[in-house]
């Protein structure tokens, strides 16, 4: 039996935001791999953070941040449940570090269902147009790997995070909902760059 050390639990609690003795219990279940114990913790429907999400967020923060070059500007909307929560400093940390990775990021959209429709049919017409020799069922599944490639991209919360690329944002964001025990949303941001064409 592999012997479970109080920090590996650590770890996986402030991932999960679960119980030290549910945690433990995963680890022990998954030989030690953190992976591996949150994806046994999901299929016991013991994901702190799915369990927040869907609650009403209509407190939050509007920040912005720009670039040392001066040349990058983001403004971003995150909210959270509570205005306790808004004022502390892990939910301001968190919003820092999103304006932060848009700046860095570029991307279009907070997430697959924001992004509009134009530009999911020009990416699917850009994308067939690289596979016509194909079979039909082929090009059918060539086109759609590539969408969600697209979306991984250029979608906020799918991207790998700038300043870990083993996690991406949607992940930060669910670390930080099951440490501070409220739903958070990122609503809307907006990214500017000098010169750039509108």
């Amino acid at each position: 039996m592999t012997e479970i050390s109080a920090a590996l639990v650590k770890q996986l609690r402030d991932k999960t935001g679960l119980g030290m003795m549910d945690c433990k219990e995963a680890l022990r279940a998954s030989g030690g791999d953190i992976d591996k114990a949150v994806d046994h913790l999901r299929k016991l429907g013991l994901d702190a953070a799915s369990k927040r999400v869907g609650r009403k967020t209509s407190e939050g923060l509007v920040a912005s941040y720009i670039h040392v070059n001066g040349k990058i500007g983001v403004l971003i909307e995150v909210n959270c449940e509570t205005d306790f929560v808004a004022r502390g400093e892990d939910f301001k940390g968190l919003v820092k570090n999103l304006c932060m990775h848009v700046a860095a990021s570029d991307p279009i959209a907070v997430s697959a269902e924001n992004v509009p429709a134009e530009i999911v049919d020009k990416e699917k017409e850009i994308y067939r147009a690289q596979v016509v020799n194909k079979p039909p069922e082929v090009t059918d599944k060539i086109v759609l790997g590539k969408v969600k490639k697209f979306f991984a991209e250029r979608c906020l919360m799918e991207q790998p995070y700038v300043k870990d690329p083993d996690q991406t944002v949607g992940d930060l964001v669910k670390q930080t909902i099951a440490k501070l025990g409220e739903n958070i949303t990122v609503r809307r941001f907006v990214r500017y760059e000098l010169g750039e064409e509108f």
